[in-house]
């Protein structure tokens, strides 16, 4: 779908060169296609985290999980057509995940994929709306998942509260996922900047806010992904900034101008994307940035004292 919040291209989510899918600093994610399809894909994320893929690979492994109900009946043939590659590169993928060949990847698909299909029938009922809500429940589960481990998201939060000033991007479809953020860390961070707006002046805001002392940038990155988003992070990552980053996919295109990727999937049931998952964790970010904080607490304190004086709220 063509539209500013839609399905990006199954060519486009090539990652850093070489870097391990969901080992480190990079976490796995699975977004969902059609109804039931969210954990096929959270199977195959799962399947391709820790395994160091090129980007070619990425590109086979991205295609695989935008097509996760179809997946485990593609021949390689037709998996490399979508994909846009040749036949030998999804053997040569197939190997890189510990299988003989292609056919072995492909029998593991089937083998797990009648559970999928149980659930999917289960769901059968459920009108395209519902549909939608029951793949960002699916995307909600797998954030959960994955935060099973807190330690990225931890040092996320050590690296965004040790940098003064914060500067916090958010283009296009992400804009308000930056606004969001950049509203509540005020409440408890001295020197936030919001960065919602490209143009020529980004690289400058950039800049400006390394000067003033700035050591880390969060990015939230979402799709479709704007070219300007991908340029700012390449300009930070020259200046010597840290990037966070909150995006879509570990197969997004900003990953390898990403020092830290915390992963959270979108819907895509809907006209435009749903972002429930990146929403929640921003949040989370934010309660890790408070820990991290050691005035996180008295600030918020004052920050009510002063609310309650002006009868800022009417509950």
């Amino acid at each position: 779908m063509g539209t500013e919040n839609g399905v990006t291209d199954v060519t486009a989510g090539a990652g850093a060169d070489g870097a391990a899918v969901g080992a480190g600093d990079t976490a796995g994610t699975g977004s969902t296609g059609s109804a039931g399809g969210g954990g096929s894909a959270a199977r195959l994320q799962a399947l391709f985290e820790g395994h160091r893929l090129t980007p070619t690979q990425r590109r086979i492994a991205h295609c695989m999980v935008r097509r996760a109900a179809d997946a485990p009946f593609l021949s390689s043939v037709e998996l490399a057509e979508l994909a846009g590659v040749s036949q030998p590169s999804v053997t040569r993928f197939a190997v890189a995940l510990g299988f003989d060949g292609y056919p072995a990847l492909r029998k593991h698909l089937r083998d797990v994929a009648p559970a999928a299909d149980q659930r999917a029938a289960g769901e059968g009922a459920y009108n395209e709306y519902q549909q939608a809500v029951q793949s960002e429940i699916d995307n909600l589960r797998h954030l959960a998942a994955l935060l099973a481990d807190p330690e990225p998201v931890l040092r996320a939060g050590r690296l965004l509260a040790a940098s003064r000033p914060l500067p916090v991007l958010g283009l296009r479809a992400a804009s308000a996922q930056a606004r969001g953020f950049t509203y509540f860390a005020h409440k408890v961070h001295p020197d936030v900047r919001l960065l919602d707006e490209g143009g020529t002046m980004l690289a400058d805001r950039i800049d400006a806010a390394h000067r003033a002392g700035a050591t880390a940038l969060l990015c939230f990155a979402l799709p479709r992904h704007p070219r300007e988003v991908v340029e700012g992070l390449e300009y930070a990552h020259e200046i010597g900034l840290t990037v966070v980053t909150v995006a879509d996919s570990a197969f997004a295109p900003v990953a390898r101008h990403s020092d830290l990727l915390l992963p959270a999937a979108v819907g895509t049931g809907l006209a435009f994307d749903t972002a429930c998952a990146p929403m929640l964790l921003g949040r989370v970010l934010l309660e890790a940035m408070c820990d991290a904080l050691p005035d996180a607490q008295a600030r918020l304190e004052e920050f009510d004292a002063r609310a309650a004086a002006r009868g800022l709220f009417v509950e």
